[in-house]
């Protein structure tokens, strides 16, 4: 027999053992990254799911709750990755193709079911001001998303692409749609979960007067100086910050109205190419959303989530997560954070990555990939 030891504060030691048979199976991660809220029990288990599987999942029960083990993916390699866009990738159109594919258009019903409205009509025929309204476009952008996913998984070799994906991440609210491919939450639950960030982030926004602008051609030493010398001119209830780091180049600022202008007025002195206004209702991933934040915990508290089949990268942290409570956490900080994506496709590159797919409406994940690195192949599958 093997045995893994663990101290605990109730008792000496808790003894975990493994079988010979499934003692040749690797543990991805040491006990030492075990972590637990209280004392553990004298009698703990380690409980192996799915064995057939490259990776080994290890979750601990403690009394009637189980942890995991949130380092989980700490040392995984990406090979294959699935990228899903955020707010603002959505255009008038989008969904007309997934219609011919079943699947694909079996979750646009399920998503008028949920919504009670027609995403369907909204998506193909707009109007475009309504589309682009936080509550319609963040659904919107999720479902049709996913129905890319089945588009892929019709085509010649579809089956195999998806299989071989052993990484996924999402900007922004692309991150709710990869923990959902991953199987972290149902279909229908992640769509309940997106239609209350938009509700919560929209009322959010229009309880003060907030905006967001990219700064076009400035590295994000460059942008933080912008945004320090535009917040010497306004009162803390404007101040500005970066909120998404999207890549080298090009970084969107959120704040106050005020504050935002200061950085509009100041962009060309600090040598900014341009500066892009964003068509959002306010100051996402600021404290601006605070909010929404009680809402979005109260949801995600309420929500089943797995541990993730694949490593998902986090937003808040460029990392992966497993254990389920602290992916609720992360979600719910994700709101005010700000997006970590340059760190995340940096990471991605880094470690390998050989191919990726963008999934979903609009190729602005695609324009990023490649401004990092130009020989990177990735491939568009709209719906």
């Amino acid at each position: 027999m093997h045995s893994l030891r663990l101290a605990s504060s109730a008792h000496s030691q808790s003894l975990f053992t493994m079988s010979a048979a499934s003692a040749s199976l690797a543990l991805p991660s040491p006990l030492s990254s075990f972590r637990s809220n209280g004392p553990l029990p004298s009698r703990c288990f380690l409980r192996l799911n799915n064995p057939s599987r490259s990776r080994v999942f290890m979750s601990v029960s403690v009394g009637s709750q189980t942890v995991v083990d949130d380092a989980l993916f700490a040392d995984y390699k990406p090979t294959s990755a699935f990228l899903f866009p955020g707010q603002g990738a959505q255009a008038v159109g989008m969904g007309k193709e997934a219609q011919a594919v079943p699947a694909a258009a079996e979750l646009y019903k399920k998503a008028n079911n949920i919504l009670g409205f027609d995403l369907l009509d909204l998506c193909i025929n707009g109007p475009k001001e309504k589309l682009d309204s936080t509550v319609i476009s963040q659904p919107a952008i999720y479902v049709t998303s996913l129905a890319a996913v089945e588009l892929l998984r019709a085509r010649d070799g579809g089956p195999q692409i998806i299989d071989s994906v052993d990484v996924t991440c999402g900007l922004s609210l692309g991150e709710y749609t990869a923990l959902a491919f991953a199987g972290a939450f149902s279909f229908e639950d992640g769509l309940k979960l997106v239609k209350l960030r938009g509700e919560a982030m929209q009322e959010a926004a229009d309880a003060a007067k907030s905006a967001m602008v990219s700064i076009i051609g400035l590295d994000s030493e460059k942008v933080q100086q912008l945004c320090d010398a535009a917040n010497q001119e306004v009162d803390v209830a404007d101040k500005v910050q970066i909120a998404n780091y999207l890549c080298p180049g090009n970084y969107a600022v959120s704040g106050g109205l005020k504050g935002v202008e200061a950085v509009e007025a100041k962009a060309k002195s600090f040598k900014a190419r341009m500066t892009v206004r964003l068509a959002v209702a306010g100051a996402f991933h600021t404290s601006f959303m605070d909010p929404a934040v009680s809402r979005l915990e109260a949801a995600l508290a309420a929500t089943q989530i797995r541990t993730p089949r694949i490593p998902v990268i986090s937003n808040v942290d460029a990392q992966p997560h497993a254990d389920p409570e602290t992916i609720k956490k992360i979600l719910a900080r994700q709101a005010t954070s700000p997006v970590q994506w340059e760190t995340t496709v940096k990471t991605l590159l880094t470690k390998g990555m050989k191919k990726s797919y963008e999934l979903g409406p609009g190729k602005v994940i695609a324009g990023i990939v490649k401004r990092m690195d130009k020989s990177a192949e990735i491939e568009n599958i709209g719906a």
